[in-house]
C-alpha cells in the first residue's frame, strides 16, 4: 500500500518538522498513538518505539528514521510487523511563515493475518497523518511576535 498526502501550511517548516521529529509527544494528538518512546536521538537520526491501538487492533512498531532538519525525516522500520515499511517526510520553505509538507509511505504487513486484523485500521491512520500533524502545528503555533510600539 503506497499513501501519499501533502498540505500548505500557514506555519514555519521548522515548527512542522519539530512535531513530526518529537514521536514522544504523539500520544497527546494522535488517538491511534497509545504509548511512544525514544530510544535514541541525534542531529542525523531519531529512533523510537510506538504502540499503536485502535479499535482493537494493537502492535508495536521501531523505526530509526535519518533527518535533515528542518526539510526531510526518512521513516525506516527496525521491528514491527510489515514486510515493508518505509517512508518519508519533506518540507519545503514557501516563506519564514509557511511551508508545504509531503508525506510518503509505502508498506506491506508481514502475514494475511495482520492484513486483515489491521490493514484498514492502519490505511485509516497513514491517510490521516498529515492532516493531524498540520492540525497540531496550528493548536502550537507560536504567538506572534507583537508589533513594536509606535513613538508619541
Amino acid at each position: 500500500m503506497i499513501v501519499r498526502r501533502s498540505a500548505l501550511v500557514t506555519q514555519p517548516a521548522s515548527h512542522l518538522f519539530d512535531l513530526i521529529e518529537a514521536a514522544e509527544h504523539y500520544p497527546s494528538f494522535l488517538p491511534w498513538c497509545a504509548e511512544a518512546r525514544i530510544i535514541s536521538r541525534d542531529e542525523q537520526q531519531v529512533s523510537a518505539e510506538l504502540k499503536l491501538s485502535w479499535h482493537g487492533v494493537t502492535f508495536d512498531l521501531h523505526t530509526r528514521n535519518p533527518k535533515q532538519r528542518p526539510h526531510f525525516m526518512a521513516i525506516r522500520l527496525a521491528q514491527g510487523p510489515f514486510s515493508r515499511f518505509e517512508g518519508e517526510w519533506r518540507l519545503t520553505e514557501l516563506g519564514a511563515s509557511a511551508c508545504k509538507v509531503a508525506f510518503l509511505l509505502d508498506y506491506e504487513f508481514n502475514s494475511a493475518w495482520m492484513t486483515r486484523a489491521a490493514g484498514t485500521v492502519f490505511s485509516r491512520v497513514a491517510d490521516s497523518l498529515v492532516d493531524a500533524f498540520v492540525a497540531q502545528a496550528m493548536a502550537t503555533a507560536p504567538p506572534e511576535p507583537a508589533p513594536p510600539a509606535s513613538a508619541a
